[in-house]
C-alpha cells in the first residue's frame, strides 16, 4: 500500500484519547476538529525539561531522496512505547512547496507515520499561513513607510533586505519589481519572495521561549538603513506587537498521533540548509514536560541540522540532549562509494565500504560534541545481509552500535531493537553534550571551527562582499551571535559534487545574511536559494480528489 492508503486505513483515535495518554484533560488543550489540537504554553514545566531524556535523530549526508529521518523518528517512538517507555516524538511541520514539488510530504512513511496525514501535509492548523501573514505585514509596513514622505524614518529602499514570502515553490517570484503602475502603487524597486519555511519569522518562532520572547525577537529584525546609514529594525516601525498578534495561536504546538495511536507533537518547519532546520524550542520543551523520552529530528545531514540544533537551538533553549541517533541507509553508502543514481539499489560491498567514510565522519562529529551515537540502518528491500553486517562491524570498530531499523515496513515491531539500544546508550550515563564553539569568539573563529571540525575543511576564504558584510556586522554589534551556515546538503564541502568524505578542501563565504531577530548570522556558501522551483513533473500532477473528498497521490 502507498503511504496515503496506509494512513487512510489506520484506526485513528479522537484527540482527547491521545491527550489522556500524556495526562491531559479536555480543558488542557484546544481541539482543532476531532484529530488535532493546540497545546497551551502553560503546560511547559521548566523543572522537568532537563530531567527527561532528549534524543536527537539526524543522518549522514543524504541522497536526493533523503534517508528517512522522520520515518525513523516516528518508528523509534513506536518502538519506545512498545517496550514500555513513556515517549513522545516532536517533529517539524511540512511545507507545501515540497509537498507539491519533488520531495513530497513530511509525515513519515509506510507504517511509521503521523496522522491525519492529509491535514498535516496540507494546511494543518494554519501555522504556516500565520507566519506568512506576519512576514508580509512587515513587508507592507516597510513599503508604506517608504511611500510616506512625512514619516520620520526615511528608509533607503536600496538597502531593504526584507522579502515577502509564500508557501509554494515558485521560481518566477525570486526576483521581481514592485511598485509599477504609478506613484499610487508605491516606490518602484526590486524585491522578491522567499518560501515561508525560509522566512526569518519561521526561525524566530522556533527559537522563542514564550510569547514575550517572540515579540522581542520580532522587534530585533534588521530591515535596512536610512539615507543617513542608520540601521532600521522592526521595532523602529512599531510593528512587533501586530505581528505577534498574528502569531498568538501559531506559537502553540500541535498535538496529533502516530499510526499506533501514540502522541506526537508537530510545530514549525525552518529549512536546514539556510536556517536552523529543527522544530521549535517550545514544542521540544512541551514534549520534555509531558514524557520521559522525547525523540526529535534535525533536517538534512548532521553537518547541517544537527550542528545547528546543538550549537544554536540548545543554546537559546538551554537544552541538553542525552544522545544522537544517526540514520544511515545502504543506498546512501553506495552513493558515497561512487554509485550513480540508477545503481543505488544494486548491492556492492566495495561501494558500501568506501561510502562508510561519510558515516564515519558524522560519527566522529557527534563524538566531538560529547555524544556517542547509535546508528540506525534504515532498511530498504535492496539491502543485503552482507552489506548490513559490514556496516555493523565498521561501526563497532568506532565504539558505536549499529541497529537495523524496520519502522517503514513494520512500525513499532520493527524498531524495538533500536529502542533498546537507545535506552541502553542513555543509561550508560557516559554522554555529556558540549557545544562546538563559544558564542563570544570572533565570527571568523566560529566559522573556521565549524568548517574544520565538522566539514573537514583546511581553510575558509571570504569574498570582498563577505568582508564588507563582516564590517557591517561589527558595526551593528552582532558579532557574538551564533553561526547558521548556509551550504549544500549534498556534501561536507560547499561543492555538491564532492561526495563521501572530501579532504584538503577550502570553503568560500560568498556573503552574509543577518538574522538579528532569530539571533544568528548566516554565512552563504555557494548559491543558496530561499525560493525553490518546481521539477519538470511536480508531485501535484499525480494527485487526485474524488467527489467524496478522498485524496490520493499525496505522499
Amino acid at each position: 500500500m502507498k503511504d496515503i492508503e496506509i494512513a487512510q486505513a489506520c484506526d485513528i483515535k479522537p484527540i482527547k484519547e491521545i491527550a489522556k495518554k500524556i495526562g491531559l484533560q479536555e480543558m488542557d488543550f484546544e481541539p482543532y476538529g476531532h484529530y488535532k489540537a493546540k497545546l497551551p504554553l502553560s503546560l511547559i514545566d521548566e523543572s522537568k525539561v532537563n530531567h527527561s531524556n532528549l534524543i536527537l535523530v539526524t543522518a549522514i549526508t543524504p541522497t536526493p531522496a533523503g534517508e528517512g529521518k522522520t520515518t525513523v523518528s516516528i518508528g523509534l517512538n513506536e518502538g519506545m512505547n512498545k517496550i514500555g517507555k513513556n515517549s513522545i516524538v516532536v517533529l517539524r511541520e511540512p511545507s507545501l512547496g515540497p509537498v507539491f514539488g519533488i520531495k513530497g510530504g513530511a509525515a513519515g512513511g509506510g507504517y511509521s507515520q503521523v496522522v491525519p496525514m492529509e491535514d498535516i501535509n496540507l494546511h494543518f492548523t494554519g501555522d504556516f499561513a500565520a507566519i506568512e501573514k506576519a512576514n508580509n505585514l512587515l513587508a507592507a509596513i516597510i513599503d508604506n513607510v517608504i511611500q510616506n514622505p512625512k514619516h520620520p524614518i526615511k528608509i533607503d529602499p536600496r538597502t531593504v533586505v526584507w522579502k515577502r514570502v509564500i508557501d509554494m515553490n515558485d521560481r518566477a517570484l525570486r526576483e521581481i519589481i514592485i511598485g509599477i503602475g504609478g506613484k499610487g502603487n508605491g516606490m518602484m524597486r526590486s524585491d522578491g519572495f522567499n518560501i515561508t519555511a525560509a522566512s526569518e519569522i519561521m526561525a524566530i518562532l522556533c527559537l522563542s521561549n514564550n510569547l514575550e520572547d517572540l515579540k522581542n525577537k520580532i522587534g530585533e529584525i534588521y530591515i535596512g538603513n536610512t539615507y543617513e546609514n542608520t540601521p532600521v529594525f522592526a521595532k523602529d516601525l512599531k510593528v512587533q506587537d501586530a505581528m505577534t498578534i498574528l502569531l498568538k495561536d501559531a506559537i502553540k504546538p500541535n498535538l496529533v498521533q502516530t499510526l499506533e495511536n501514540n502522541p506526537a507533537i508537530l510545530h514549525g518547519g525552518p529549512f536546514a540548509n539556510i536556517a536552523q532546520g529543527t522544530n521549535s524550542i517550545i514544542a521540544t520543551k512541551m514534549g520534555l514536560s509531558l514524557a520521559e523520552y522525547v525523540i526529535t529530528e534535525a533536517g538534512f545531514g548532521a553537518d547541517l541540522g544537527a550542528e545547528k540544533f546543538l550549537n544554536i537551538k540548545c543554546g537559546y533553549g538551554k537544552l541538553k540532549p542525552k544522545m544522537i541517533v544517526l540514520v544511515a541507509t545502504i543506498r546512501a553508502l553506495r552513493h558515497h562509494g561512487g554509485a550513480q543514481t540508477e545503481e543505488y539499489n544494486t548491492p556492492s560491498i566495495e561501494r558500501v565500504e568506501k561510502g562508510f567514510e561519510n558515516l564515519a565522519k558524522h560519527i566522529e562529529n557527534c563524538q566531538t560534541m560529547g555524544l556517542n551515537p547509535v546508528v540506525a540502518i534504515n532498511n530498504f528491500i535492496s539491502d543485503t545481509e552482507e552489506e548490513i553486517e559490514l556496516v555493523k562491524k565498521l561501526c563497532a570498530q568506532m565504539g558505536v552500535k549499529a541497529v537495523l531499523s524496520q519502522g517503514w515496513a513494520k512500525g513499532g515491531n520493527g524498531t524495538q531493537e533500536l529502542a533498546y539500544a537507545v535506552v541502553a546508550e542513555i543509561e550508560k550515563g557516559t554522554n555529556n553534550f558540549r557545544p562546538l564553539y563559544d558564542w563570544n569568539s570572533s565570527v571568523k573563529d566560529k566559522i573556521f571551527t565549524i568548517a574544520q571540525k565538522i566539514y573537514g575543511a583546511t581553510s575558509v576564504n571570504y569574498s570582498s562582499k563577505a568582508e564588507a558584510d563582516l564590517r557591517k556586522i561589527e558595526k551593528l554589534g552582532l558579532q557574538k551571535l551564533p553561526i547558521c551556515m548556509a551550504k549544500t546538503q549534498k556534501s561536507f564541502s560547499d561543492d555538491e559534487k564532492k561526495i563521501g568524505r572530501p579532504k584538503n578542501f577550502e570553503i568560500t563565504v560568498r556573503e552574509f545574511e543577518i538574522a538579528s531577530g532569530a539571533g544568528f548570522l548566516i554565512p552563504i556558501l555557494g548559491n543558496m536559494m530561499r525560493m525553490p522551483g518546481l521539477p519538470a513533473i511536480p508531485a501535484s500532477e499525480n494527485m487526485t480528489i474524488d467527489k467524496e473528498g478522498k485524496i490520493s497521490g499525496l505522499s
